[in-house]
Parts: C-alpha cells; structure tokens; sequence
C-alpha cells in the first residue's frame, strides 16, 4: 500500500500530473464514444471509491477533509459528471445528425410545460431541498473562521479564495502583472469576443461536438486542463511555504526545494556563450525579445499557411483570424511557461527588472 501511495505522489508532482492530464484529455476525446455512455459513469464511480478508501490515510484525509476544502471536493466530481453529461448528449446528437434523424432538443417540443406551476413547484422543492442540505452541512462541518488578522501571525501556507487559487498559482510561474492583471483580463475579454470572433451558427440550441469539435477542445482545454486543474494543484498540493506535496504526503513545514532559477539572457550569454552579461538592458534581453516578437507576431503569419489553420483564416478573415490566434497563443503561453519552468528551471524570457517588465 505504501508502494501505491509513493507512486501516486510522484505522479501528483506537476510535471508528471500536467503531461498525464494533457495525455488524458487527448483520449478522452478520441475515445469520447465509449465514455460517453455508462463507461463514463463506471469511471466516476471508480473515483469515488478510490477517493473514499484514500480517506482512511491521515494525510490525505486532514486536507481533503479540511471545511472550507470540501466544497472543491465535491466540485471536483460535479465538474466530471456534467463534463459527462454534455458530452453524452452531444455524442448522441451526432449520431442522430450523421443518420439524419433530428436532434433530441427538436424532439422535446412536445414535453414542455408551463413555468406555473410546473416549473415553479419544481423550483420551490429544490429550494426546500438545498435549504435543508446547508443547515445539515452547517451543523455537520465547522465554519472555516480564524482569529483577526495579526501581521505578525501569516498563515503558512496563505491561501487565497478557491476561486483565486488558479491566479495565485500562475504567480509562480508569471510576474503579479501578468498572472494577477493582464492574463485574467484577456481571459475576461476572450469570453466576450467569442461570439464576435466565432460566428459558426451551428449548435445553437442544441449539444454536438462534431460541428464545433474546435471550439469545444479549445474551451475544455482551458478550462479543465488548465483552470480547473490550477484550482487543484492551489487548494490540495501546495502547502506550507507553497511548496509541492502529494496528495498522500505530510505537509511539513520544514521542507526545503532548493530552486535555481535563470533567465533567457543568462542561458544565452553566461552559459552559451562564456560571457558576462551586457551593461544594455536592450542588448541583454534581445534574445527574449525575439523569442516573444516572433511568438506573438510571427507565429500567427506562419500558422495560417498550415493545413489546420488556412481554412480558419479564410472563414474568420484577417481581423477575427489574428484576434482569435492571438487570444490562442495568449492561452498557450501558459503551459509553455509552465514546462519551461520545470524542465529548465527558466523563469522568464525577458527579465527588465530595472522597470519591473519581467515575462
């Protein structure tokens, strides 16, 4: 049992919990046929039996156990069950479409019922429901409250809220500037430009992957592969002094990560090269300033000369094309970022700190 915990705290470790997750989500996709019905169900059962016999681990049992932590808990589930939910429906619509026949939103014309009282009584009972199921859960669970705030007494580690958690743990791979500021307004902004950008009419009113299989991977990628899974790293594996901890490991605050971090420039002059690095912080930094010209200038030009990416181009046109590419490659300079990190231990590609313009 030990081994099995060992090995699922390895794999826990970001760089290898990243990789499997991507890996993952790529046959989730190409396999969606089969989960889509009962197999996908029988998996989120195997979860949570697995998760009710990790409980019996006093590790895993004092984070995940933790009140303000068991709401992510169950939100962690709710999210694969409607990921489920809506991939069985559009599947099955799919099928239904390729045979011809219409589509099961079309054939629920006439199952529809008035919003009095029908709608109305059903909303009441869910309210009497959920009413009775947070005075149980009040009662059940102690509110997560602490002393007032001492400026001498952090806590350790000091947490935001879950749904800040994603941002706090892009801080470690990106300046407060970007994690905190630019990339949650782009990401703010890429939701209301969706509509303008994308102007496909199809799947409108009713669940199908097959006519917007992009739009739909590119949604799930940002959102499971990365929000989602930031949410998790933030809330259940970073602990004291927010280092890395597997799910079954002890947080121990006295653990020590020794990290060498080094910039672009420094792997070009100091380590390539031999040389100490330039008093100009133009000359010093121009291998980065490249290297992110060329990512965000180049790349979208080179791109829509390849097979994925002409017919976009030629539907969207050029304004919606380079708008679209890049909010893609604003959203992909996350994981970029974060296997550099990693593997490289680089921390930025251009690093000014003179005028604290780091990236």
């Amino acid at each position: 049992m030990e081994t099995v915990k060992h090995f699922i705290n390895v794999l826990a470790y970001p760089y290898w919990s990243f990789s499997l997750t991507i890996l993952l989500f790529g046959l989730m996709l190409w396999s969606k046929k089969l989960w889509t019905k009962k197999g996908g169900l029988i998996l989120l059962t195997v979860g949570v039996l697995f998760f009710i016999v990790a409980l019996f681990d006093p590790n895993f049992h004092q984070i995940v156990a933790k009140p303000d932590n068991v709401p992510i808990v169950m939100m962690v589930f709710l999210v694969g069950f409607f990921v489920w939910f809506a991939m069985s429906k559009a599947t099955r619509n799919d099928a239904q479409i390729a045979a011809g026949a219409p589509t099961f939103e079309s054939t629920e014309v006439e199952d529809r019922i008035f919003t009095w009282p029908d709608l109305v009584f059903s909303e009441f009972i869910c309210m009497v429901v959920l009413t009775v199921v947070m005075v149980v859960w009040s009662i059940a669970l102690r509110a997560p409250l602490e002393e007032a705030a001492n400026p001498a007494l952090a806590p350790n580690p000091s947490k935001a809220p879950w749904y800040f958690l994603g941002l706090q743990e892009m801080l470690v791979y990106f300046d407060p500037w970007l994690a905190g500021v630019l990339l949650p307004g782009l990401i703010i902004l890429g939701l209301m430009a969706i509509p303008f950008i994308d102007t496909n009419p199809k799947g409108n009113g009713y669940y199908t992957f097959r006519e917007r299989s992009t739009e739909i991977t590119l949604f799930l990628f940002g959102w499971l592969v990365l929000w989602s899974q930031m949410i998790v790293i933030g809330t259940f594996l970073r602990g004291p002094n927010w280092n890395f901890f597997g799910p079954f490991e002890f947080w121990d605050t006295n653990k020590v990560e020794a990290l060498v971090n080094v910039d672009l420039s420094e792997y070009l002059w100091v380590k390539l090269l031999g040389v100490g690095m330039p008093h100009s912080i133009l000359l010093r930094e121009l291998p980065g300033i490249l290297l992110i010209g060329f990512y965000f200038f180049g790349l979208p030009v080179l791109l829509r000369r390849t097979k994925w990416f002409r017919p976009y181009y030629e539907k969207m046109g050029p304004a919606r094309y380079y708008v679209g590419v890049t909010l893609f490659l604003f959203m992909m300079l996350l994981p970029i970022k974060m296997y550099c990190r990693w593997l490289f231990n680089l921390k930025y590609f251009i690093h000014v700190q003179e005028y604290f313009l780091n990236i």
